[in-house]
């Protein structure tokens, strides 16, 4: 079925992603016991390449070994091993295979490493997270020279990025995760050239960028993942956002993916955390749109010099194409669906299907809403987002391992086997960092 999905664009770095859709950035929890690619990443990339998808975007590569997302992530950290070298090229060639394009998302946590990772984070600034049982540690401030070593991390991992055959990087600064907290107020309260007003609060992201194109060079794709907002009052604010992209103009940058939330408010998972959300007004598209960002991203669209991606609730071609059609996006990001649907981006292409299944509602044990701080419907929140999101990454596991998606699997059972598979993969990678 022709459209603007099937069309393809070339960014400014002159990289050509042949149609629209993204595989965005999902967390694999596929790395060894030193957190290196494996041979499932290549057959879990490979299975999405076959599927037809325009571009993918790795699950989050870490840049410091002592902050990661969960124990199973892929880090560079360093100059990486001949053996490090060998996954990660056998990552890029089996997603580059069906004719399409992969960058690789980078990431530092920051205050939401885990604690069965670090149990004293970095961050900003000693914020600890609103977030019940105890998974997080008390974060420490940050040194100036802690933050410029962040900086050259992330230069170091596009460089190698590059080396093993990736189309780019993705620079990571929302979901709250290290530069996600820099941008945040509520999370960054310096009171010296890292913090304060926004100039200063960006200072981070625009250090990274510069670092990344200077490592990489001019030919190399540079994206960033950047918060519409952080949903939180008093937090990164959609004006802020707005903002933020003037100064990404100004940058060498190829397009940014447009998101929101945090572990606290996760919206970008289309659920509410422990406290009301703190919505901000925009200007409503002219239909009702699934993508949970597209009206923010029009107006991010106003004063975008770069392409823009949209990542969150896409479903069906109409809304894309409208997405697409109405400035919405230039880029269409499918996360969830290709879960439990590797192949459904050529099935959207060619109109075999125009509707993607919507996973996360047939999951859904409850209401989604803020219902107060002492409500006892909290406990089906808190198994709506922790397992379903479990549910997703053990599909992400079972394809890895040649295996098809089990959608028959209970959330609850998930749940449990994703929790547990977690606990075993912290405690593998404590016994590798002590050997």
């Amino acid at each position: 079925m022709p459209g603007p999905i099937n069309t393809a664009l070339t960014l400014p770095s002159g990289l050509t992603i042949p149609n629209r859709l993204v595989k965005a950035a999902m967390t694999e929890g596929l790395a060894d016991q030193k957190n290196r690619a494996t041979k499932r990443h290549a057959t879990l990339y490979g299975r999405w390449a076959d599927g037809g998808i325009g571009l993918q975007i790795t699950g989050n590569v870490q840049v410091d070994k002592r902050h990661l997302e969960r124990p199973g992530n892929i880090v560079i950290d360093g100059r990486p091993s001949d053996e490090d070298i060998a996954g990660l090229k056998a990552l890029s060639e089996a997603a580059r295979r069906g004719g399409g394009k992969v960058i690789m998302q980078l990431s530092h946590a920051g205050r939401q490493t885990p604690k069965a990772v670090n149990d004293r984070p970095a961050a900003p600034s000693p914020v600890a997270l609103k977030m019940p049982g105890g998974v997080f540690g008390s974060p420490r401030a940050m040194t100036a020279e802690e933050i410029r070593g962040v900086i050259a991390a992330f230069g170091n991992a596009a460089k190698v990025a590059r080396e093993c055959g990736f189309d780019g990087v993705q620079v990571h600064a929302a979901h709250g995760y290290l530069i996600s907290q820099f941008l945040s107020p509520l999370s960054n309260q310096r009171d010296d050239e890292w913090g304060g007003p926004l100039e200063n609060r960006a200072r981070l992201l625009l250090s990274v960028i510069s670092g990344v194109r200077e490592a990489a060079g001019p030919e190399f794709a540079v994206a960033v993942k950047l918060n519409s907002t952080d949903f939180q009052k008093g937090g990164f604010s959609h004006e802020d956002c707005l903002a933020v992209i003037d100064m990404l103009n100004e940058q060498s940058v190829d397009f940014v993916e447009i998101s929101g939330g945090n572990y606290e408010q996760p919206k970008m998972a289309g659920i509410e955390g422990m406290e009301p959300v703190f919505e901000e007004p925009v200007r409503e598209s002219t239909r009702a749109r699934e993508a949970y960002f597209a009206n923010y991203a029009r107006s991010v669209q106003v004063r975008a010099k770069m392409p823009i991606m949209v990542t969150g609730g896409f479903r069906s071609v109409n809304a894309m194409n409208a997405a697409l059609n109405d400035g919405e996006a230039d880029l269409i990001g499918l996360g969830r669906p290709l879960c439990a649907d590797p192949g459904l981006p050529a099935r959207l292409l060619s109109g075999e299907v125009s509707v993607a299944n919507d996973w996360e509602n047939r999951l859904r044990l409850g209401p989604t809403k803020w219902l107060g701080p002492n409500s006892p419907i909290n406990l089906i929140k808190g198994l709506n987002g922790w397992g379903a999101q479990g549910w997703f990454c053990l599909q992400l596991i079972r394809m890895g391992d040649g295996q098809d998606p089990d959608t028959d699997l209970g959330v609850f059972k998930a749940f449990r086997t994703y929790q547990a598979r977690e606990a075993e993969a912290a405690k593998a990678y404590h016994a590798a960092l002590r050997g």
